[in-house]
């Protein structure tokens, strides 16, 4: 009986492992991300046949980082790989100075970046990645050397739903030997990144550890079935936070939220710390969560009065009646440029765009970029001083503090639009630059955990 933890991954075991991720729609497209590798050239071999069965079709992205000489080169000779194998492919390239600090992580943010934008281009809703076993074995290692809580060692989901993409992982459960195998079986060669084996990144370090693990009982398989097992916890105690935020928590448009601390200090612990902990991400804009330390203490006051507020996580706490206001500290809003055609995540909250030309083909509100910043309260009172009474009443039902970290988009002579408020200084920057909404970074709920 041949070795099936060795055997190439056939078409009825990649056909099931799809399905858990559906539903796709009839002919669906799909995108892969394709470093040339073994593991993303078994996924797009896999891919290319599901999506022939499917009359779908497929498109593979390569990302040349340009962190390192002779990536264009690699590049290349994967755009050249994917053109014989008949598959449409792209070559992304990472423009601009890169970072000196933590330059796997910066690459990591820019590559989903750019590989987002792609697929945004094409119309394509499903981005396949080749994470394998292996993979998941290494992340939970990785992040109990960090000293992730739950969330982090769930480890990565098959399936990742995102406000533009689903992020399909159909490999998770395949160990890497099986993906090579499948490889050498259809008579392909493969490229081998070079950073795999350079011992200053933690996860290489830890797979050079893997067999000695193994002896001891931590085999990569122990090792993700762990990951599975924190996943349903994980996905659990979501659905728990996800239901405590629908009683206690009212979201606004203006981008501040209104608590009730009596809901969240009935609730157990943990779930109301991890929904406390959302809300702060969401209106703060920020990628982490605050330190627990900080979290716990702002936990620790939901039975007071705050009569003098408290900040955290980039956010102000104020207390309104029963309730607690959340807002955004504008001071430390950043200041940022929107060109013509050009969308912008303002401050990890708004969503704003601003179109290339306007009436007749001609440069909308001037060529140049314009300025987006937090209003202020000084630059409330110079806009309340322009603005027809009913619409400062209708500006002031927004919270004072909430108002003062809206989004304003300004050009040599001011201020052109605070759309939120509905101000601008003209009917063509009001045809213009309507375009703005609340959409943070960090959602207050997202999809659920997957496992599968």
């Amino acid at each position: 009986m041949p070795d099936i933890s060795t055997a190439p991954v056939s078409t009825e075991e990649f056909d099931r492992a799809m399905a858990a991720l559906g539903p796709f729609e009839p002919r669906p497209a799909v995108a892969v991300a394709l470093s040339g590798g073994g593991d993303s050239l078994a996924l797009t071999l896999l891919l290319k046949g599901w999506v022939r069965r499917r009359r779908g079709s497929l498109l593979a992205v390569t990302v040349d980082h340009g962190l390192r000489r002779g990536s264009a080169a690699e590049a290349g000779r994967v755009h050249a790989q994917a053109r014989r194998l008949g598959i449409p492919h792209r070559v992304l390239r990472w423009r601009g100075p890169k970072p000196e600090g933590s330059p796997q992580a910066a690459a990591r943010d820019a590559r989903y970046a750019l590989l987002t934008a792609a697929c945004r281009r094409h119309g394509i809703l499903h981005l396949a990645l080749a994470h394998h076993l292996e993979d998941q074995a290494e992340t939970l290692l990785l992040r109990l050397g960090r000293g992730s809580g739950l969330e982090g060692l769930a480890g990565m989901a098959p399936l990742t739903e995102t406000a533009e993409l689903r992020l399909l992982r159909p490999l998770l459960a395949m160990p890497k030997a099986r993906l090579l195998e499948t490889v050498k079986a259809r008579r392909h060669g493969w490229v081998e990144d070079p950073s795999n084996d350079h011992a200053d990144f933690a996860r290489v370090r830890l797979r050079r550890l893997m067999p000695a693990l193994a002896r001891e009982g931590l085999s990569a398989e122990r090792l993700a079935a762990a990951c599975g097992h924190l996943g349903r916890a994980r996905a659990a105690l979501e659905r728990e936070v996800a239901a405590l935020m629908a009683r206690a928590v009212r979201p606004d448009p203006a981008g501040f939220l209104v608590l009730s601390p009596k809901l969240l200090a009935r609730a157990s612990e943990e779930v109301s710390l991890r929904t406390l902990a959302h809300c702060l991400r969401t209106v703060g804009g920020g990628r982490y969560t605050p330190r627990l330390d900080r979290l716990r203490r702002l936990h620790g006051m939901l039975g007071d009065e705050l009569p003098r507020g408290a900040t955290l996580g980039g956010c102000r706490v104020l207390q309104r009646g029963a309730h607690w206001l959340l807002v955004r500290e504008a001071g430390r809003c950043p200041s940022a440029s929107l060109e013509p055609g050009g969308r912008l995540l303002w401050d990890g909250r708004f969503e704003l765009r601003r179109p290339r030309l306007g009436g007749q083909g001609q440069p909308c509100e001037g060529a140049g970029a314009l300025q987006v910043s937090a209003l202020g309260t000084a630059g409330w009172r110079r806009l309340k001083a322009a603005l027809p009474g009913e619409q400062v009443a209708r500006a002031e039902r927004i919270p004072a503090p909430a108002r003062a970290a809206l989004p304003a988009l300004s050009g040599p002579g001011g201020f052109l639009a605070v759309p939120l408020l509905g101000y601008y200084a003209d009917q063509r920057a009001a045809k213009r630059l309507n375009f703005c909404r609340f959409t943070p970074l960090n959602g207050l709920t997202a999809a659920a955990f997957t496992v599968v």
